[in-house]
């Protein structure tokens, strides 16, 4: 079952955020052999995807995920309340999981 972290990006800046993942409530999991993905949509319906995650694991043992968006990929994203999931993938097995899950709210920039 996918955590639930719910994210805030500043439109038209830079966005980072780290999450932990832990395999038993105790235990970091341990991503070393994973690979990850994780999007960005309108709502759970929507077909498009509005932007797309760069997701590194710094410390893969310590269970770590690195979630960032560039400052051009914020400010494509219209304010509002988006929609989002991360899924991590064993690369030896193909077997996907997701992990976390949540709602991004897109904050209004005026810095152009």
């Amino acid at each position: 079952m996918a955590i639930t972290i719910n994210l805030s990006v500043d439109q038209g800046a830079d966005f980072e955020a780290t999450i932990k993942l832990y395999s038993n409530n105790t235990d970091a999991l341990n991503l070393t052999g994973y690979g990850f993905s994780g999007q960005i949509r309108r709502s759970y319906e929507s077909q498009s995807t509005s932007a797309v995650f760069t997701i590194t694991s710094p410390n893969p043992a310590n269970g770590e995920l690195t979630l960032s968006l560039a400052d051009t990929t914020t400010a494509q994203l219209r304010a509002g309340r988006y929609v989002y999931d991360i899924v991590i993938t064993d690369t030896s097995t193909g077997i996907k999981t997701r992990a976390a899950e949540g709602i991004v709210t897109v904050m209004p920039g005026v810095t152009r």
